[in-house]
């Protein structure tokens, strides 16, 4: 798919009528939960319950803010200096904004019988690109009109980092010890998130980490539960010449787990590292702790690892 369809590919959005309200825009730019990217939203929108963004009251308009890789932004760029007409259908532009110069594409499209107004953007941002997709249905587009979507990309701002509280806030489960991690950064909304000594600019690879995040589809079986911790520690991402040297299950704060620890190498240096997957089995979900240090670190980081395992509880 080339970068410049992938802006429209995403908006994934449910489509139905909309009431008539004022398109002004708000006072203050407005950062989803978690996110570096932000804007003001049009009047009318308020934060969005199930999803990063805006949307009114009736779920009919919707504005959904997040984050691609960080390369995605010059892709795209490439992609409208190489074709500044843009593919039949798509008209592309770009506006300039706080968080840099943003490129933009406008179509009319069909969702089911309903014509709708798609308007995807992507802005620069420090280690990420921001990117934001707006569908707005057919009865309200004399109110939500094309100046008004984009006097509201022209608001679009970044921040560097997100307060670590409210990162933390966004997880379905608490994290009581943080080990003196320098780094927390939220992978997926209310879902899995890092913490580390380094960070994704020069490699996370080179001083500990830790990945924290809820898991589905694993065996209540306990017979089953090495087999499948092995298999899962041997397919963990950016791990290379993987060894299994350790794999017993555990008790993790009252609850049926398993330690699995591997060696291997890692990073485009080879880092030589010690990995340590835990998985404290749950009904529906279960967690999955993925731990990593150069081997000389070690000893000193699997106390810290623990210290954060241990102060994971879910959330009453």
């Amino acid at each position: 798919m080339k970068p410049i369809r992938l802006l429209t590919a995403l908006a994934l959005f449910v489509i139905s009528a909309v009431p008539a309200i004022n398109s002004a825009l708000a006072a203050d730019p407005v950062f989803p939960p978690g996110a570096r990217l932000g804007m003001v939203p049009l009047i009318g929108l308020n934060p969005a319950k199930s999803f990063p963004g805006f949307e009114s009251d009736d779920q009919s308009v919707k504005v959904l803010v997040t984050e691609l890789p960080a390369d995605a932004y010059g892709e795209v760029a490439n992609a409208f200096k190489a074709n500044p007409t843009g593919p039949a259908g798509v008209k592309p532009d770009k506006i300039e904004t706080s968080a840099g110069l943003a490129y933009f594409t406008v179509e009319t499209a069909k969702n089911g019988a309903d014509t709708v107004k798609r308007y995807s953007m992507i802005v620069p941002g420090q280690g990420f690109s921001g990117y934001v997709a707006v569908q707005i249905p057919e009865n309200a587009a004399k109110i939500y009109t094309d100046e008004a979507v984009r006097q509201m990309f022209a608001t679009a701002v970044t921040r560097k980092e997100v307060p670590v509280d409210e990162q933390l806030a966004q997880m379905p489960f608490k994290i009581s010890d943080l080990a003196n991690f320098k780094n927390v950064r939220m992978l997926a909304p209310g879902s899995s998130i890092v913490l580390a000594d380094g960070d994704a600019t020069t490699g996370f690879e080179s001083k500990p980490f830790m990945i924290i995040g809820l898991i589905g589809s694993t065996p209540q079986n306990p017979d089953d539960r090495a087999r499948f911790a092995q298999e899962a520690a041997q397919q963990i991402p950016g791990v290379r010449e993987a060894r299994v040297t350790m794999s017993e299950p555990i008790r993790i704060s009252g609850t049926p787990g398993f330690e699995t620890r591997i060696d291997g190498v890692s990073g485009k240096d080879k880092t030589a590292v010690t990995v340590v997957q835990w998985i404290r089995f749950g009904g529906g979900t279960s967690l999955r702790i993925i731990a990593s240090a150069p081997r000389d670190q070690w000893s000193d980081a699997f106390t810290r690892f623990r210290a954060v395992r241990d102060g994971i509880q879910p959330k009453g």
